[in-house]
């Protein structure tokens, strides 16, 4: 059963979190619409898909991604000034725990956290996807993939030169298949392939392919033994319309492909670019566990932000600001140097992801026993 002091508490945070959030994204989305504007204009993007298309989206997307530092600078903010205000000193004098002062807090960071952990998870992969396409169709800049190599499923090697987004055109692009035994049954290779994207049907100019029967022996029906002898068969032509079992769609991919997906999407496609020994994986495997450990920041950066804030300080307020931000900058700092280790030098993009909640968990208990009682 809630208290009023639980009510009250909770109704600050909530309304400060919820105020400042509205806030710096209405600021975001003016600085970025003011960026934007002459793209928007010159590509004739209507503005029915600019409000509901893309800001919309964008609010949801960036108002998620930093719902941890606003949560903590909203605790810091309203909690300092209750600190300055004298209203902390009546609760603590009251005989009850600090524990106690700190149950709202933690009902009101478990609403948010649920809200962000369902947004990451259900609702953002979706919406992402949406924001995306607006993007790639109205200001993004061309995609360029230049020198691919990857191998895919039964053993087929790919490799193009490069790839212009306009067109969906690969230039040098060749296929080699080869056995279980690594000899070499299929090469071909192609001037420009053109891939239709979202299906597995290609275009293929001036080709030249190779397929290869290798040696082996087999049996007829009285049980002597037949050898087949190797065959080379070659095709070429001008063009040919063909089926491959993979789409341009997974060759030529922006850095930022699998923030729209869900859950099981991203596991199976990390799945494969494990496969196709793809560089990035790393970073799909941090975009994959953040999803988790951004939402339980909020416990951290909560229990951080009211232990700093409780006590008066002489300089008031804005004291406590600088601290909260000074925190901020640390914990992002922590962010990056742990995702680029997992990027650059192969530390575990789990650890990396969840390295910042847990030291500056300790980092907040240790807060915690030392705040005023």
């Amino acid at each position: 059963m809630l208290k009023i002091l639980d009510r009250y508490i909770i109704r600050k945070f909530l309304t400060t979190f919820f105020f400042m959030l509205g806030v710096i994204m209405l600021l975001a989305m003016v600085f970025d619409l003011s960026e934007r504007l002459a793209e928007f204009i010159e590509n004739q993007a209507p503005i029915s898909e600019i409000i509901f298309g893309y800001y919309l989206n964008f609010l949801i997307y960036y108002g998620n991604t930093f719902s941890s530092m606003i949560i903590f600078i909203a605790v810091i903010w309203f909690t300092a000034k209750m600190a300055q205000e004298t209203e902390i000193i009546p609760i603590l004098n009251s005989g009850r725990p600090f524990t106690r002062m700190l149950r709202p807090y933690m009902i009101a960071a478990t609403i948010l956290m649920i809200l962000s952990f369902v947004l990451n998870h259900m609702v953002l992969p979706r919406s992402n996807q949406v924001r995306l396409d607006f993007e790639d169709k109205y200001y993004r800049d061309r995609l360029l993939v230049e020198n691919y190599h990857a191998e895919f499923p039964n053993h087929e090697f790919i490799s193009f030169t490069n790839y212009i987004s306009n067109g969906h055109i690969i230039n040098e692009f060749v296929i080699q298949k080869f056995d279980e035994n690594d000899n070499q049954i299929r090469f071909l290779k192609a001037r420009t392939a053109t891939g239709t994207p979202g299906t597995y049907k290609w275009t293929l100019n001036d080709y030249w392919e190779r397929v290869i029967t290798l040696p082996k022996d087999t049996f007829d029906a009285e049980g002597n033994k037949l050898t087949v002898f190797r065959n080379d068969t070659i095709i070429e032509g001008k063009t040919k319309d063909t089926i491959f079992p993979f789409r341009i769609d997974e060759m030529a991919q922006r850095d930022n492909v699998a923030e729209a997906m869900t859950y099981t999407e991203l596991k199976d496609f990390i799945r494969k670019e494990k496969e196709k020994g793809n560089p990035n994986v790393p970073m799909f495997e941090i975009e994959l566990y953040q999803r988790t450990s951004y939402p339980f920041a909020t416990y951290v950066l909560t229990l951080i932000g009211v232990a700093v804030s409780s006590r008066k300080k002489r300089g008031g307020i804005g004291v406590n600001i600088a601290i909260g931000l000074a925190f901020v900058f640390v914990y992002i700092f922590a962010m990056k140097i742990t995702t680029v280790a997992a990027i650059k030098v192969g530390f575990p993009p789990i650890l990396a992801v969840w390295m910042p909640n847990i030291v500056f968990g300790v980092f907040a208990y240790f807060l915690y026993r030392i705040a005023p009682k």
